[in-house]
């Protein structure tokens, strides 16, 4: 999209509404769109206002930041609340790997509606010249019938997975990289038909503290911030170093503390901040990341974390941020372009959107991203093999483990069966 199209600009307008209980049964069952957490965030609904990119979609010519920055520029926005979510908002996913044929996507639905520190809004967008009965408020929709999905062995079996580990190992032996992101796969079908929004509202339930998202059919619950920027405060939430939960309070703690002090998740740590404080040096200023990780608590694991905050500078915005910040060493490795190559040599398939950026952007260039993980996308380009079935669709999730020197196989596969649980568990 550039200036020579001459599209009308976009007419948007806030406007504050009573509390809203529910977000999901305002966005469409089939293809939900939704950013959400601990009760809050917004929704989209409605015919596409704008919709560029995704899967199976040319190669952009220009950046996505530069397309935003040219679609807000002529925007007519009315938004009194100024609140994160609303006026000019568009929902986005990104690929993981720059030579995926998974595009960026990035959409502008007619209808947004949005709950932050208990006020609720609903923000209209249609193009300059559009009646405003074609953005209409959305109506309710009930949920349809409980579901569930069949799940199975993807491209790379546990076997195989533990031989790329080995592989992988060898390559940080041979000096190729210090720090490799190994991922399997899980591939399935859910019914035809399904209401996807059970699958969101299972994870925002069951993990109210993560990112939960549904855009174009990418689902999931991410506890790892890429980029947040609030009225140009910048904060970013950096997680590498993974333990399970333990069976009780005992066992629990001594994980808790096992992984605190543990070299090799410390170092793997350490890689993926660093990469964080490096990408985001030149687009900010008073730039602040702690010198020890604390941990974080999930439902089913612990996490080491560093929160990195700063402020913008030079006039960008989150777009740019994602755009230097992914992959960080925390999904990809280090150094970065040696860690993709390594990861297109060992696993069989296309990441798609896993480990990706998404999440959504304003007019003001704020907005919140997450990378995409403890996800599925639901009717993946790559699974072509399931069009055959009409009453089914197909389904493909992944998890990971970071691999350095002192990796051991054994214990990164049953890293990666943690991380399946809570998709795969929903998806029950």
């Amino acid at each position: 999209m550039t200036r020579s199209l001459r599209l009308p600009p976009l007419v948007v307008e806030t406007r504050e509404i009573e509390p809203v209980d529910d977000l999901l049964v305002l966005t469409d069952p089939r293809n939900p769109l939704a950013w959400l957490r601990r009760g809050e965030g917004i929704v989209g609904s409605g015919r596409p206002v704008m919709q560029m990119g995704g899967r199976g979609a040319p190669p952009m010519s220009i950046p996505l930041a530069e397309i935003w920055r040219e679609i807000t520029a002529d925007a007519r926005v009315s938004d009194p609340l100024e609140l994160p979510g609303t006026g000019l908002v568009g929902f986005g996913a990104l690929g993981f790997d720059p030579t995926s044929t998974t595009r960026p996507y990035l959409v502008v639905p007619s209808t947004i509606t949005g709950v932050h520190a208990g006020r609720a809004w609903t923000t209209t967008i249609r193009r300059e010249g559009q009646t405003d009965d074609e953005s209409a408020a959305p109506s309710p929709e009930p949920y349809g019938p409980h579901w569930s999905a069949t799940l199975g062995p993807g491209l790379l079996l546990p076997d195989a997975y533990q031989q790329a580990v080995r592989a992988g190992i060898e390559a940080i032996v041979a000096g190729e990289v210090e720090k490799v992101v190994l991922a399997r796969d899980l591939i399935g079908t859910i019914p035809a038909g399904a209401d996807l929004r059970r699958l969101v509202r299972a994870l925002a339930t069951n993990y109210p503290d993560t990112w939960t998202f549904a855009v174009d059919g990418l689902i999931g619950a991410s506890p790892e911030t890429l980029i947040t920027v609030d009225h140009g405060t910048v904060t970013a939430r950096v997680l590498a170093g993974t333990t399970p939960r333990g069976a009780d309070a005992d066992e629990d703690a001594a994980a808790a503390h096992a992984l605190e002090a543990s070299r090799k998740d410390l170092d793997e740590h350490r890689f993926a901040v660093t990469s964080v404080v490096e990408a985001l040096a030149p687009l900010t200023r008073d730039l602040v990341a702690p010198d020890e990780p604390h941990l974080l608590e999930l439902p089913n694991l612990w996490h080491l974390a560093t929160d990195v905050s700063g402020r913008l500078s030079n006039g960008a915005s989150a777009l740019d941020l994602v755009r230097v910040l992914h992959p960080t060493a925390a999904v990809a490795g280090t150094p970065t372009d040696a860690a993709l190559e390594v990861i297109r040599r060992l696993e069989p398939f296309d990441r798609g959107r896993y480990a990706g950026p998404v999440g959504w952007i304003d007019a003001r260039g704020d907005g919140e991203w997450a990378i995409a993980l403890r996800c599925a996308q639901i009717g993946a380009e790559q699974q072509r093999q399931f069009a055959m079935y009409s009453d089914t669709i197909p389904v493909v999730a992944h998890a990971g483990a970071g691999i350095v020197a002192a990796s051991d196989p054994e214990t990164e596969l049953l890293e990666t069966r943690v991380k399946f649980r809570p998709i795969v568990d929903a998806l029950a």
